[in-house]
């Protein structure tokens, strides 16, 4: 008789296997981190011995349970903001949140709340995708689950990277250190493609190709996200994205909820795994995914919570249930996606939407012992009715409770026993994050009159690049800025000519924010208003730093069309100061150097200024083209001989308070 660590017996083994096997009086015997054998309990007791032997009559023993899209720190937003858009939920409350308060504790600190919840549901592995992701992978490999665990990457600036550069350096150190690790995988997590860039994407990918790892991605969440990539981009999501080479890598890709046949068929040629997040995408109105569609074309589909700030919960079995029911009536069909395919779909094909079913997933020989134990006596799951053996999987979906799950194993090693959790206690995590909600209640009710918020709540805000150079300067004629266009590293591109009326509304500490409404109309050859554009940009002045010959740097800008008329906005801000510029603007867009930049020849109209202003200025996402950037701008005042002390710095608004008070 072989001698083992544990034997789990006369239990009904729900093994999940290719072939479904399920032994009604089954038993595991697990030697080390894996499973040594699974059987009828008859001939396992015969074949080995173990101290520790688990008597599991009246329970099922299935596989641990897998989360295929989960954003676990935030279990200290949960209950925050609820019952708003995706984009006020995310831009209003969530990334300001996350700005203030994400840092390595508070990670560690939800994570382990978030550990907690899933081991009581049966939860052993999860995929996850945040910011300080090693902070995650610390605490869960201390709790002793299983994480595939993303470090996200953004192209502007997030909690733990001032850029999108900083943020690919943070995730190569984290897989470096972390790659081999019998619990924890980490993989590289571009958020989404309207978060990211095509270089971004491009570099995530050679990334997870370098190391062999996972990349998890959100795509096609909304279908707002879809149409507004559509008009881009001129093609859906999916192809752009494989046009990029990103399915080169083991992809995970959540959502997926307004996708056509055409690129689900895409993803299946590709081997890309899906992770449907059904209770997030009703809460959030974001749509219901095409599942049926994607089990029929042969894509690995698994189950996902997503972030509990946006469920508001990790249980996996409620989750699953939601899935199936959410199936039938999307497709008016009952039969569309069975009990069983349910369960299959957060164990062994969970495993494999996430590359990782060679691991975990199902109750075999070999395959790391990750073990959930479900009592199945409890009243609403009774009575029992043997006529029909796969009436389990009914009676696990359908019926069973998070609640009713008392044992818990992963890679081999006891995550709870008899409902007790082994590696985590409970009262000092509640007390831990009641510090923490108090703290971002505080924060949140000092800044319920924050101007993000109202721009948010009228709808349409998008973020601009995250650093803007830019420098101006005042000339008596035009002679050079010709003198710079005919320069030979300068190529023009296409020149544009408008007026523009800008409206600037300005609010005082403690951010100094600024709104600026601003109409732009496009003048044709015959001197005559061709369009008209009016559109809204906040940015906050507390964040803007100078650079040698005047040159600014902004890090926070948000647009929005401004789809209401200015009486409107006047109403609306109420702001502290309002000002107005108007001027007269020849643009060039031009390429320096292979730079792409603008050049602007403004005359003032009011307040009234004789004379020109130079400016020459250039966006981007990268900071360390920023720099490069601010560098080349100084050449090319240098050239056309703008001395320092002829430079503005000031922008116009500024410069019109000054000139306005003179006069």
């Amino acid at each position: 008789m072989e001698n083992v660590d544990s034997l789990l017996v006369h239990g009904t083994v729900v093994t999940m296997d290719a072939d479904y096997r399920i032994i009604p009086d089954g038993a595991i015997a697990i030697r080390g981190d894996s499973i040594a054998a699974v059987g009828p309990s008859a001939d396992i007791l015969e074949a080995y011995s173990a101290e520790d032997v688990v008597n599991c009559e009246g329970h099922v023993i299935i596989p641990g349970l897998i989360n295929a899209h989960t954003h676990v720190p935030m279990t200290l937003l949960r209950g925050l903001a609820d019952d708003l858009r995706l984009d006020v939920w995310l831009m209003g409350y969530m990334m300001p949140t996350e700005q203030q308060f994400v840092n390595p504790e508070f990670v560690e600190l939800g994570t382990r709340i978030a550990c907690a919840e899933m081991i009581r549901s049966g939860v052993t592995t999860f995929n996850d995708m945040y910011y300080f992701e090693e902070s995650v992978a610390k605490a869960t490999a201390e709790v002793g689950m299983r994480a595939i665990c993303g470090q996200t990457i953004l192209k502007f600036p997030s909690p733990d990277s001032e850029s999108y550069e900083a943020a690919l350096e943070r995730c190569r150190q984290f897989i470096a250190n972390w790659h081999g690790h019998p619990l924890i995988i980490p993989a590289v997590a571009p958020h989404a493609p309207y978060t990211t860039t095509d270089q971004i994407l491009s570099d995530c990918r050679d990334l997870a190709l370098e190391f062999d790892i996972p990349l998890h991605i959100h795509i096609a969440e909304t279908a707002q996200e879809v149409s507004d990539h559509r008009e881009e981009y001129e093609m859906p999501v999916v192809p752009w994205v494989k046009k990029l080479g990103l399915f080169d890598a083991k992809v995970i890709a959540a959502h997926c909820v307004h996708l056509d046949r055409g690129e689900i068929h895409t993803l299946e040629h590709n081997g890309v795994g899906v992770s449907h997040n059904p209770s997030s995408n009703l809460k959030l109105a974001s749509g219901i995914a095409p599942i049926t569609d994607m089990l029929k074309i042969g894509v690995s589909v698994g189950i996902g919570t997503d972030g509990p700030a946006s469920n508001n919960d990790l249980d996996m079995i409620e989750e699953a249930r939601l899935a199936a029911f959410l199936a039938k009536v999307d497709t008016d069909d009952p039969t569309s996606l069975p009990a069983r395919t349910a369960l299959d779909m957060i164990t062994r094909m969970g495993a494999k939407a996430l590359h990782i079913d060679h691991l975990v997933g199902s109750l075999e020989p070999g395959k790391r012992a990750d073990i959930a134990v479900i009592d199945m006596r409890r009243m609403h799951n009774w009575p029992v009715f043997s006529r029909d053996p796969n009436a389990v999987y009914s009676r696990i979906i359908y019926a069973a409770k998070s609640t009713d799950v008392v044992h818990v194993v992963c890679n081999g090693a006891w995550l709870m026993r008899d409902n007790i959790l082994s590696t985590l206690d409970e009262s000092i995590l509640l007390e831990q994050a009641t510090e923490v909600a108090q703290e971002i209640d505080t924060f949140l009710i000092a800044r319920e009159g924050d101007i993000l918020s109202k721009l948010l709540a009228i709808g349409g805000l998008e973020r601009e690049e995250s650093f803007e150079v830019q420098v101006k300067a005042h000339i008596d004629t035009r002679e050079p800025l010709d003198r710079l266009l005919a320069h030979p590293d300068v190529v023009v591109v296409k020149q544009n000519h408008y007026k523009q009326y800008d409206t600037y509304f300005e609010f005082g500490p403690p951010n100094y924010e600024r709104v600026r409404y601003r109409e732009d109309d496009y003048i044709d050859a015959m001197g005559n208003v061709e369009n008209i554009r009016t559109r809204l940009t906040l940015t906050s002045r507390e964040k803007e730093r100078e650079f040698p010959s005047a040159i600014i740097l902004s890090r926070s800008r948000f647009y929005s069309p401004a789809t209401r008329p200015l009486r409107f906005y006047r109403e609306y801000f109420q702001a502290e100061v309002e000002r107005e510029v108007s001027k007269e603007r020849l643009r060039w867009h031009i390429r320096y150097r292979g730079k792409p930049m603008y050049v602007n020849l403004d005359r003032l109209m009011s307040p009234q200024r004789d004379g020109f202003f130079v400016e020459v200025k250039s966006r981007t996402w990268s900071l360390k083209d920023a720099e490069e950037k601010a560098s080349m701008i100084a050449e090319m005042l240098a050239y056309i001989g703008i001395e320092s002390d002829a430079l503005l710095k000031q922008e116009y608004v500024t410069l019109a308070s000054k000139l306005g008070a003179s006069a």
